[in-house]
C-alpha cells in the first residue's frame, strides 16, 4: 500500500494502518448466566510478548475495552506498553458494567456520571493519564442520550483525559450523531470480506472519520484455521455462540460460511499472502480510511497479522472478482454482528 499509516479522522492523530484488537487477551469472562464472552484461557506473559512484538513490527494502534476480561485486557495492555506508552495510540471503550472479581458482565450504564467513573477506572488499569480514543460501547444506545454523552466526551477532551472519541456501533444513523462532535475521530464497526458495510464507509467518507474495523477476520473464519465440526475450547464465546454471533453453532464453524471462505481462498492468498493477510488486504483496498483491528493471543499471530502491512491491499480487479463470487447465484448474505 502507498503508506502504512492513517490519520484518525480530523484529529491529526496518526496510527498504523493495522491496529490490534485486545478482546482475546482479556481471557475468560462471562455473562450473568455463565455463558462465555471471551476467547478462552490466555497466557498473560505471551500476551505481553505479542504486544511488544507488534510494536517492534510497526503496529502503533491498540484497541481494547474496559469490559474485556472484566478489566483484565486493559491491565495486560498497560503492562505490555510500559515505558512505550507515548509511542502508541490506545483506544478503549465504556458503557458496560461488570464485576472484576467474578469476571462477569452485569449490565450497561449510559449515564454521564458512569462515563466519568468508567474513564477513571480505565486510566488506572491502563496505567496512563490519558486515553487517545474513547469509544461508547453500547451499540444500541438511545441517540438522544448519545448527544449528552458526546458532550461529556468533549469535556474529557478539554480536561486532557481524552484526545478524541468515537462510537462502536454498526448503525450509521447512530454513528452520525457522534460524527457531529468536534473531536469525534472515528466509528468502530464490523467489516470483513464476508460482511461489507457500504453505508458506514460512506458516512466515514462524508464526515471525515476513520473506519476502525471490528471482526476483520470474521471471528477467525478468515484465518483458515477453522474446519466444519471442529470443537472449540470451553470458555471460548464461539463454543456456545449467542444469537448475535453468526458463522458458528454448537458444532463449531458453520459449513456454509466456510464454503464462502474457500471460494475466496485463491484470491486472498495471492502474492504470497496467508488467508488472514488477504482478508486484511481486502479491507485496505475497500477504503483508504480503514484501520482493521484483528485479535491476537500469541507472538505468531502478531507476526502474521503485522506482516500483512508489507504486502499491501488487493487490486481493484481483485475486489471486482471477489464481488462477483460473493454475489453469485448461490451466494447468501451473512447477518450483521452487534458491537462487542
Amino acid at each position: 500500500m502507498e503508506t502504512n499509516f492513517r490519520t484518525l479522522g480530523r484529529t491529526g492523530i496518526g496510527v498504523s494502518a493495522l491496529g490490534f484488537g485486545c478482546w482475546a487477551i482479556g481471557g475468560e469472562w462471562t455473562d450473568p448466566d455463565g455463558q462465555p464472552l471471551g476467547w478462552g484461557r490466555v497466557d498473560d506473559e505471551e500476551s505481553v510478548r505479542a504486544v511488544r512484538r507488534a510494536l517492534d513490527l510497526g503496529v502503533t494502534f491498540f484497541d481494547t475495552a474496559d469490559t474485556y476480561g472484566a478489566g483484565h485486557s486493559e491491565r495486560v495492555l498497560g503492562r505490555a506498553l510500559g515505558k512505550r506508552r507515548a509511542d502508541v495510540v490506545v483506544a478503549t471503550k465504556w458503557g458496560n458494567v461488570f464485576d472484576e472479581e467474578t469476571r462477569t458482565l452485569t449490565g450497561g450504564d449510559d449515564s454521564a456520571a458512569y462515563a466519568r467513573r468508567a474513564l477513571t477506572a480505565s486510566l488506572r488499569r491502563l496505567d496512563t493519564d490519558y486515553v487517545d480514543l474513547y469509544q461508547l460501547h453500547l451499540s444500541e444506545a438511545d441517540p438522544e442520550r448519545a448527544l449528552e454523552l458526546r458532550d461529556v466526551c468533549e469535556e474529557f477532551v478539554r480536561e486532557g483525559l481524552v484526545r478524541a472519541y468515537a462510537w462502536s456501533t454498526d448503525d450509521p444513523a447512530r454513528a452520525a450523531v457522534f460524527a457531529e462532535g468536534a473531536h469525534c475521530a472515528a466509528v468502530q464497526h464490523r467489516l470483513n470480506v464476508l460482511q461489507d458495510a457500504p453505508e458506514m464507509l460512506a458516512l466515514c467518507e462524508e464526515s471525515g472519520l476513520a473506519s476502525i474495523n471490528r471482526s476483520p477476520l470474521a471471528m477467525g473464519l478468515l484465518t483458515g484455521k477453522r474446519a466444519a465440526g471442529q470443537a472449540l475450547d470451553a470458555g471460548d464465546i464461539r463454543s456456545t455462540p449467542p444469537a448475535w454471533l453468526p458463522g458458528f453453532s454448537q458444532g463449531g464453524a458453520d459449513p456454509e460460511w466456510l464454503k464462502r471462505v474457500d471460494a475466496l481462498r485463491e484470491i486472498l492468498t495471492s502474492g504470497g499472502r496467508t488467508l488472514a493477510q488477504g482478508a486484511l488486504a481486502w479491507i485496505w483496498a475497500r477504503s483508504a480510511l480503514t484501520v482493521p483491528i484483528p485479535g491476537f493471543r500469541t507472538v505468531a499471530q502478531a507476526e502474521e497479522n503485522a506482516g500483512a502491512m508489507d504486502r499491501g491491499p488487493l487490486t481493484a480487479d481483485q475486489l471486482t472478482e471477489i464481488d462477483g463470487i460473493l454475489s453469485g447465484p448461490s451466494a447468501t448474505t451473512p447477518p450483521a454482528v452487534p458491537s462487542v
